[in-house]
């Protein structure tokens, strides 16, 4: 295709290229989808070097103004819808970002497409006729079989696939139990805004169990608190353990126990926390999701329930959508069965092992002061602000016009007063992800040198 640019005579060649091409896209004259001469051939058009325009589209694919794919022509980024949230969740920088680094997402552009798609082949062409029809509300059992394996030999869960229930994700998981138990339940603080808000709507009075450096203080639970949700491998968001001394009291008292694993693959700098339902399997429902260790869309998630609540749950997920869909289910069962899974959160771990050490290293740097706690398991890093820097809200509106995509730490807390930062360190791709950091340390250093000089 021919394409026309006008290169400004300012600054270094490359630059300048970049330069047009944002513009030639921001005006509309290079349309999403469209497809960018190949780097040789606008080379010899605008009398550069090979390198300078292969360099060039290469800045613009990380910032997400193009695509590009082996063997296939450089394009043009379609836009990308942004999903619809509740109105409480900060939706980071208007539309689409230019760096992504809300927390709850994984890299989905390393999605194991081949093996899923090789267990899709195996599921569609061996599985009876039978599979898509109706299903059982707790879900296929060929899932819930392979999830009762995998857990018990990962995380310690002592369940039988009688007992598990596969859900569209956590949130119908923790609605459904909300549904079911009712009453008091004391949820973490700070724990996860959104989910607060879950159990709410099902009709529940929340009491805010504190958090500190040991855990969720699970002494204060009283009789009067119908269930308690916890996050007790990877407190949520404090990255803290819960304390042995607390696990044993949480197990004494008497009602129900939610325990969300929501990092239970992703542990770097300890060993494995066990999961708790292993130690009172009648009292605790165990949570899990391949929300992080997949993709979210999928929509895929499971909890192993206790004896007594099986049936009950088993209704409400029958009167809250029949079923979980069904070819997903036994797609991710191949997977399990195969090591597939196992294989691809090995490689996961690793990959976000070297990003965690990236933000951590330049985090440091770029905001001195500041506190990074419990990043030692996750996708996301809590960043508290020091007194003396930026607020929130500052930092916030500055990573907003640098188009950088994250989410306020202040709503995980039952009150106000605290300030910091939630990043998630997932999201973009490999080849995106330096540049977002770069990108978030710089604005981090310049809203610190700009609180600095306002105080002085």
């Amino acid at each position: 295709m021919d394409l026309h640019l006008e290169l400004s005579s300012q600054g270094g060649r490359r630059r300048a290229l970049e330069d047009a091409l944002r513009r030639a896209i921001g005006d509309g004259r290079l349309l999403p989808g469209a497809r960018l001469p190949s780097t040789r051939s606008l080379a010899a058009e605008l009398r550069l070097s090979r390198g300078t325009v292969t360099a060039a589209y290469d800045q613009l694919v990380a910032e997400g103004y193009l695509i590009s794919r082996p063997g296939a022509a450089t394009e043009v980024a379609l836009p990308a819808t942004t999903p619809v949230e509740p109105a409480r969740i900060p939706s980071g920088a208007d539309g689409e970002p230019v760096h992504d680094l809300r927390p709850g997402q994984p890299d989905v552009s390393a999605f194991p497409a081949r093996a899923w798609l090789r267990a899709t082949r195996h599921v569609l062409a061996t599985a009876p006729a039978g599979v898509l029809g109706p299903c059982d509300p707790r879900g296929r059992i060929e899932l819930r079989a392979a999830l009762a394996g995998y857990l018990a030999r990962t995380r310690g869960v002592l369940a039988d696939p009688e007992l598990i229930v596969v859900t569209t994700g956590f949130v119908q998981a923790l609605n459904l139990l909300a549904t079911v138990v009712g009453g008091t339940v004391a949820m973490e603080d700070p724990g996860h805004d959104f989910y607060r808000g879950v159990v709410s709507r099902a009709g529940c009075e929340i009491v805010p169990l504190p958090v500190d450096e040991l855990g969720a203080r699970t002494d204060l639970l009283t009789s009067e608190i119908t269930a308690a949700v916890v996050t007790p491998a990877h407190q949520y968001p404090m990255g803290v353990p819960l304390h042995p001394r607390r696990r044993r009291a949480l197990r004494a008292w008497g009602g129900l126990v939610v325990e969300d694993d929501y990092d239970g693959e992703f542990r770097y700098d300890r060993q494995p926390v066990g999961a708790l339902q292993a130690t009172a399997p009648d009292r605790v429902v165990y949570c899990g999701t391949t929300s992080e260790s997949l993709a979210p869309a999928l929509r895929l998630a499971w909890m192993a329930v206790p004896p007594a609540l099986i049936g009950p749950v088993t209704e409400a997920k029958l009167y809250a959508d029949a079923h979980t869909e069904v070819l997903g289910q036994l797609v991710l069962a191949r997977l399990i069965e195969t090591h597939d899974y196992d294989r691809h959160i090995r490689a996961a771990r690793l990959r976000y092992r070297r990003r965690r050490d990236l933000l951590r290293a330049r985090l440091r740097d770029a905001l001195p002061g500041a506190r990074l706690p419990g990043v030692a398991a996750g996708l996301r890093a809590l960043l508290l602000l020091p007194g003396d820097g930026p607020s929130e809200a500052e930092v916030l509106a500055a990573c907003e016009h640098r188009g950088i995509a994250l989410r306020p730490a202040s709503p995980l807390w039952h009150d106000a007063g605290h300030d910091g930062l939630l990043i998630g360190y997932a999201a973009p791709s490999e080849r995106a992800y330096p540049h977002a950091l770069a990108a978030l340390a710089e604005t981090l250093a310049g809203t610190r040198r700009a609180a600095r000089s306002l105080s002085g």
